[in-house]
């Protein structure tokens, strides 16, 4: 791990300041998606070595792509800065549980830790309705750490879809 991660906490306690600091930055992602009209979910991942390697929010309407979600365009984006499919030394932070799309795609691009913020009870893959990312049947599995900054990212989803209705 880095020099400049904080030690005070372990990196699997969704309180640590690391994990708030980058899901507040998902939540940038997410409102830009829902000023666009796009679902508002927004992932961001970071480089224990370079940084933040990719930023993204969903794009299904804009792209007319059914795989226009947050997760699938910020690890492309990483895997692009990197120079690499394999992204060993990152994190994944995103508002919203994975779905398997993303579920799959985090465990194929070998994301070692993704770390989100609201459940979702319709489509979760990591925790809720599946457990993609840690199912031993595959070859290769990534830590969870769920419920960071929940209730916000939660919140612009539900005022998204309030407004919708």
């Amino acid at each position: 791990m880095s020099d400049w991660l904080p030690v005070d906490l372990p990196l699997t306690d969704p309180r640590h300041p690391f994990h708030l600091e980058h899901i507040r930055l998902a939540l940038e992602e997410a409102r830009a998606a829902a000023a666009e009209d796009e679902v508002p979910v927004g992932a961001v991942i970071v480089s224990l070595q370079d940084g933040i390697i990719g930023k993204a929010h969903n794009q299904r309407e804009t792209l007319l792509d059914p795989t226009a979600h947050a997760e699938m365009i910020a690890i492309t984006q990483a895997a692009s800065g990197l120079r690499s499919w394999r992204l060993e030394q990152c994190i994944l932070y995103v508002t919203l549980e994975p779905c398997p799309m993303c579920a799959g795609a985090i465990v194929l691009a070998r994301l070692p830790m993704v770390v989100y913020g609201a459940a979702d009870p319709k489509a979760g893959a990591c925790d809720t309705l599946y457990r993609i990312t840690s199912d031993p049947r595959l070859n290769h599995r990534a830590q969870v750490v769920s419920g960071v900054l929940a209730e916000e990212c939660g919140g612009i989803l539900s005022a998204y879809f309030a407004a919708k209705r």
